[in-house]
């Protein structure tokens, strides 16, 4: 007897509707997959036969095909088990009170474990929502998975424990009630504030740009001078997580195998990857590519402290994604693509020693010894950073001072507002700050007046800018135009845009 079972196979974040075609026949007992399946869908086999004979059924010693249809997409990891042993037992009649208008518009996903038990699978809830997007309007899943679908609607989803379990579900023996959506509660509260860190009030100025217009940062200073501390805080003034970023954020996580038992990412990922990683690690890849540093911070902040110590090959690798917000990962299986729109935050010491323009330390470095050090951090890249801040360590009397610094609250209102001003503009144009204009919206929306465009000139020829550096400079003054609710860009605006380049100040000494 044939039988058709429907699944799911992820080729990055696209889903891809996968027949599963079970044909038992009289002859020499085999079971053969076909269809384009990877080692672990081959190594079912045993996990299935395995699961359903000690599920108290005995497996059918036939001529057993299983086809997993259409044939020219590869299908990887173990979530088919499932739906094989379920088109197995459809097709020697164990399933024998089924709703075959109801199997139509169902999924099953699930990896089986060799007692019958259905086990969590990784990627349910990057499948689930793939399902739903293609019109599915039930899907199975394990149970250990529950938790992590409960915020998607507009989809029954069945939880269940074990085969057994599952049997008497679809022969209408008992009753699994589908899984109820769940209120979302985004954090919005964090134990860190910038009120906790006295002094670096430009800096934190700086940062609160960069958080405004989703704009890159690069931090340059001496060791101690709270360089992390800062980074760290970043998150605390960001906009809210809308469902919608954390649903697709959420998806690479599933992926990953990164959720934790609250199921959907509730706050922006903070990614802080050790610089000894591989490129592999920040970037994504392997033999069944997944995703890497990059796109785990999808949505929210990927911050390299120490970047020049990281592999020169990794750093010129975040150029691309870093511009294009989307990174493709070519096998012979396809191609894979996962988003990687985060905000990019780095910190470095201005030179080897680390102490170059402290004003405690001396310094021990030659000029020469500081311009290589600085230089293993490629132009292109640097013109892809927006801001560049010099952190210069806080003085002692500062520190012992009662004065009360401004909390992340009252930031991040600012940070808000100036938000929903690049929402409204951009709307109709695909974008949402002012960090993804490109070269025609920045000659649309990025006006001056004759002050600023003198001074904006004047700058490009002191500080040699390339294009894309004076396209920077623009897009942050835009930015702080926005926090100021000027419509207009003026010289002030540029001034301290203008400002906000510190690398460029080093290598012109």
């Amino acid at each position: 007897m044939l039988s058709k079972i429907k699944s799911i196979s992820l080729t990055g974040l696209e889903g891809n509707l996968v027949e599963v075609q079970t044909d038992i026949r009289n002859g020499i007992p085999e079971f053969e997959i076909v269809g384009l399946p990877d080692i672990r869908v081959k190594e079912s086999k045993k996990r299935i036969e395995s699961a359903i004979r000690n599920s108290q059924i005995e497996f059918p010693s036939k001529k057993i095909l299983i086809n997993l249809a259409p044939a020219n997409i590869r299908k990887e990891g173990s979530s088919f088990d499932l739906p094989i042993s379920v088109g197995i037992l459809m097709s020697i009649g164990v399933l024998c009170n089924l709703n075959y208008s109801e199997i139509v518009n169902t999924v099953f996903i699930g990896e089986l474990s060799l007692d019958g038990k259905i086990n969590r699978t990784n990627g349910v809830f990057a499948m689930c929502e793939e399902a739903k997007e293609l019109g599915i309007k039930r899907v199975i899943i394990p149970k250990a998975n529950s938790n992590e679908v409960s915020v998607i609607n507009g989809l029954d989803i069945i939880p269940v424990m074990t085969l057994c379990e599952l049997i008497k579900y679809l022969n209408k023996e008992i009753i699994i009630e589908k899984e109820i959506e769940r209120k979302v509660e985004f954090i919005k509260e964090y134990s860190m504030d910038f009120a906790d860190i006295k002094g670096q009030e430009n800096v934190k100025r700086a940062l609160e740009v960069a958080s405004a217009g989703g704009h890159n940062v690069l931090m340059v200073g001496s060791p101690g001078s709270g360089k992390t501390a800062l980074a760290k805080r970043i998150l605390t003034i960001l906009p809210d997580l809308t469902l919608e970023e954390a649903i697709e954020t959420t998806k690479i996580h599933s992926i990953s195998a990164n959720l934790t038992k609250e199921g959907l990412i509730l706050s922006r990922p903070f990614r802080m990857p050790h610089h000894t990683a591989p490129i592999k690690s920040i970037i994504g890849g392997g033999k069944l590519p997944m995703p890497g540093e990059i796109s785990l911070a999808h949505n929210g902040i990927l911050f390299l402290d120490e970047l020049t110590e990281y592999n020169r090959v990794v750093l010129e690798a975040l150029r691309e994604p870093l511009e294009e917000k989307e990174i493709t990962i070519n096998r012979l299986s396809g191609n894979y693509r996962y988003p990687c729109n985060f905000m990019f935050v780095a910190s470095m010491n201005p030179c080897p020693c680390g102490y170059y323009g402290d004003e405690e330390k001396e310094c021990k470095c030659t000029q020469l010894e500081i311009h290589r050090y600085l230089n293993r951090i490629s132009g292109p890249l640097l013109d892809r950073i927006d801001i560049q801040i010099e952190v210069k360590k806080t003085k002692i009397e500062k520190m012992n001072s009662n004065f009360k610094a401004e909390s992340s609250k009252r930031i991040k209102q600012r940070v808000n507002i100036a938000r929903k001003i690049q929402n409204e503009r951009y709307k109709s144009f695909g974008i949402k700050s002012n960090s993804e204009l490109t070269t025609r919206l920045i000659g649309e929306f990025c006006n001056m007046n004759d002050d600023a465009n003198m001074l904006l000139q004047r700058a490009f020829k002191m500080l040699k800018l390339s294009v894309r550096g004076y396209e920077r400079i623009l897009k942050v003054a835009r930015t702080i135009a926005d926090l100021d609710n000027e419509k207009i860009i003026n010289a002030k605006h540029i001034a301290e845009a203008v400002q906000y380049r510190s690398i460029d100040k080093f290598l012109n000494k």
